[in-house]
């Protein structure tokens, strides 16, 4: 079979594919509501979930910076509510995350490799392997008892039965899809629950494709998602492993899914056959560490000329742009970053620092602090403040 010849794109048409896949292309709704999270939920795939709480937990937002100001208890109730509110699941995707209901199946094949051992870090392998009585112990706990979190544990014991040990446990029966989260509580600790008491049951009795056929599935929406993308880029989405998502991609080209690009400056790329560029974007947009358009920091440094790096565990002395930095888009580039700090006890969203990327526009000063006066409010803080 001949290779089709790639399409060329120019790194501007890259750049805006990838912006309008990723919705910022469309103007934000005056009011945004559940049906417009719902259709972000379906355009991203996932909210990827942090613990960190320096501004606000990193799944609310990329909501916010494409939505604007929307309720975070309409998140919360899609993630953890009861009855039609559940739209949402927590597994193990891009990293821990938020996922839509839809993608449980496709990722059945996951939980059955954690099952057998087959994936996961070490010490999951190893409950899988050798300390599966224990865990399946946990199951029936949780079957009789009602939903638990590691803290219900029982703790105090000498050997496996630590606390930490007990989390081990309930992590893996979480990667094996033995239990899932029922909610969060206190410190955004998660409760588990049996999946047939909180994955509606029209979801859960879908039937499980094969491997491949869930492969394919994840990598066409990685390319939806990415709207242009490398094989790298198209597999880290949601982590699938290279052997897994060569064929996929091979399989998606020959379908026609995935056409082939030569884009200056990026290695072998494909574009996904519905993603074509706007003539402009105009966006304005404070990203989270953890927001799938800077997440890959390779591919944000190639695409927007900007290097991103997390400086969280970084010693304060040796940090260059902050602790919790979030850059800024302006129209159809990185043109700024801010280290932030929601100051909730003084109501006061605080700018520690701002730098301005080279060749940023004149009005970027006027277009961030506008931005960050609109997240002060969406935060319910009384005012911004900013560097001297």
């Amino acid at each position: 079979m001949t290779e089709p010849r790639a399409e060329d794109l120019s790194a501007g048409e890259a750049r805006r594919i990838a912006l309008a896949a990723q919705g910022f292309a469309q103007p934000r709704p005056g009011r945004p509501g559940a049906s417009h999270l719902r259709k972000l939920a379906d355009r991203l795939n996932l909210f990827q979930i942090d613990s960190v709480n320096v501004v606000a937990r990193a799944h609310y937002l990329p909501a916010f910076a494409r939505l604007g100001g929307y309720d975070p208890a309409l998140l919360d109730g899609a993630a953890w509510g009861g009855g039609r509110d559940r739209r949402l699941f927590e597994y193990w995707a891009h990293e821990a995350s938020l996922l839509p209901l839809d993608l449980h199946p496709l990722l059945r094949w996951r939980m059955a490799r954690g099952d057998r051992g087959e994936a996961g870090y070490g010490a999951m392998r190893r409950i899988a392997l050798e300390h599966r009585p224990e865990a399946m112990a946990v199951v029936e706990r949780i079957r009789s008892e009602g939903p638990l979190a590691a803290s219900d544990l029982e703790t105090g014991r000498t050997g496996w039965w630590t606390w930490s040990e007990s989390k081990r446990l309930l992590e893996w029966l979480f990667y094996a899809g033995h239990v899932t989260t029922r909610t969060r509580r206190g410190n955004f600790e998660r409760v588990y629950d049996l999946p047939e008491r909180v994955i509606p049951p029209e979801v859960l009795n879908l039937p499980t494709p094969p491997e491949a056929e869930a492969h394919r599935a994840l990598m066409e929406r990685s390319a939806r998602a990415l709207g242009v993308a490398t094989a790298a880029e198209l597999r880290d989405y949601f982590r699938l492993k290279p052997a897994d998502a060569a064929p996929t991609i091979t399989a998606l080209q020959e379908e026609g899914v995935l056409v082939p690009v030569k884009i200056p400056g990026w290695p072998a790329a494909w574009r996904h056959r519905d993603a074509r560029p706007p003539r402009r974007v105009r966006a304005q947009a404070l990203l989270a560490p953890f927001d799938p358009l800077v997440w890959e920091r390779g591919r944000a440094e190639r695409m927007f000329g900007f290097r991103y790096r997390i400086e969280i565990y970084t010693p304060a002395v040796q940090r260059t742009h902050g602790y919790y930095v979030l850059p800024f888009l302006l129209d159809e580039g990185l043109v700024a970053r801010v280290d932030l700090k929601a100051d909730r006890k003084a109501g006061v969203l605080r700018a520690h620092a701002v730098h301005l990327e080279p060749g940023a526009p004149e009005h970027t000063q006027e277009a961030l602090t506008l931005e960050l006066e609109r997240m002060a409010g969406w935060l319910g803080l009384e005012r911004l403040a900013l560097p001297a």
